[in-house]
C-alpha cells in the first residue's frame, strides 16, 4: 500500500461522506489525490467506517491498458450500501438518485450473490465460483459522485470514493444461472430509447464469475469478512453510460429479460 498521510486521508474520506449525505457537488477533490490503489482504499476504508451505514455488496469495475500494469490491478472495487439498493419486479422502473453536478452514469450488470456461510476460501476455477452462488440476477448499478473528475482521473480517485457507487437495481433471476453460458447472452443498453451499448461478457476479462474471484480475494487483503453473504455487481458488460436526471433506462439481457429505471437528481432530505 502506498504511503498515505492518515490525517490526509481521513479529510478525504470525511469529505467525500460529507458531500453525499448533503447530496452536494465537489468542484475539485477534496485534498491529496492518491498516488496508487492502495491510497485509494485506504481513503474508502476510511470513509466506510465514518459513513457508518450496512454493506448490501460491491461492485467490481475493469482497470483498462495500460493503467492495469501501472497499478498491478485489472479491477478495483467499492461498496455497495443497503439503503441505496432496490428490488424491482418485471416492469417496475424505480427512480434512482445521481449527482446531477457530479457524475453519473448507468451500467447493465450481471447481480452474483455469494451465499452466506462461504468459508473464506477464495474458488480457483468457475466451477467452484458457481458453488458458492446461491442467485444470479440481471441488473444496473447506478455510478454516481459527487466528484465530475472521479474516472477521469483514474482508478486511484475511483476507488477513493466508493469505486463511483451510488446504488443497484436488482431485476429478475437469471434462469439456469448454475449452468448459463454469460458470454453467450447479448447485452444491451438504452437511454431513453437509443441504444447506448452493446456487446456480452467475452469484453469482461474472465467474466462475471472471475470478478467474483477477484473481490472475494481482495476483501480477503483488506480484512473484511463476507460470510454472511454478499452481492458482487461484476462489472458493466456494455460500458459505463453517462446519464442525467429525467432519462429511462432500459437494461435487456437477450433472451433473459429485461430492467430498468429511471434517473432523477438527488436532493437532501
Amino acid at each position: 500500500m502506498g504511503i498515505v498521510l492518515t490525517d490526509t486521508a481521513k479529510a478525504v474520506a470525511e469529505a467525500f461522506v460529507t458531500a453525499r449525505r448533503e447530496k452536494r457537488a465537489l468542484n475539485t477533490y477534496p485534498g491529496q489525490i492518491p498516488a496508487d490503489l492502495g491510497g485509494g482504499y485506504a481513503i474508502q476504508d476510511i470513509a466506510i467506517r465514518f459513513d457508518g451505514r450496512e454493506i448490501a455488496g460491491w461492485k467490481v469495475g475493469k482497470i483498462n491498458p495500460p493503467l492495469d500494469v501501472q497499478l498491478a490491478s485489472n479491477r478495483l472495487a467499492g461498496p455497495i450500501f443497503s439503503d441505496s439498493v432496490v428490488t424491482v419486479a418485471d416492469g417496475e422502473a424505480p427512480a434512482m438518485p445521481v449527482f446531477a453536478d457530479g457524475f453519473a452514469a448507468a451500467e447493465a450488470e450481471f447481480l452474483l450473490h455469494v451465499a452466506p456461510g462461504w468459508d473464506g476460501v477464495v474458488p480457483q476455477d468457475d466451477a467452484g465460483t458457481r458453488a458458492i452462488l446461491d442467485a444470479v440476477h440481471i441488473g444496473i448499478e447506478v455510478a454516481s459522485s459527487p466528484y465530475p473528475g472521479i474516472n477521469a482521473d483514474g482508478p486511484p480517485v475511483t476507488v477513493s470514493d466508493y469505486g463511483n457507487n451510488y446504488g443497484m437495481v436488482i431485476g429478475p433471476l437469471l434462469e439456469g444461472w448454475e449452468t448459463v453460458d454469460f458470454n453467450a447472452i447479448t447485452v444491451r443498453l438504452d437511454i431513453d430509447g437509443d441504444t447506448a451499448g452493446e456487446a456480452t461478457t467475452t469484453t469482461m476479462l474472465d467474466g462475471p464469475l472471475g470478478a467474483v474471484r477477484f473481490l472475494l480475494g481482495h476483501l480477503s487483503v483488506r480484512g473484511i469478512d463476507c460470510s454472511a453473504g454478499t452481492w458482487v455487481s461484476t462489472g458493466a458488460v456494455t460500458g459505463v453510460h453517462p446519464v442525467t436526471p429525467g432519462q429511462h433506462i432500459l437494461a435487456n439481457f437477450d433472451g433473459h429479460g429485461t430492467v430498468a429505471c429511471g434517473i432523477i437528481a438527488a436532493r437532501q432530505d
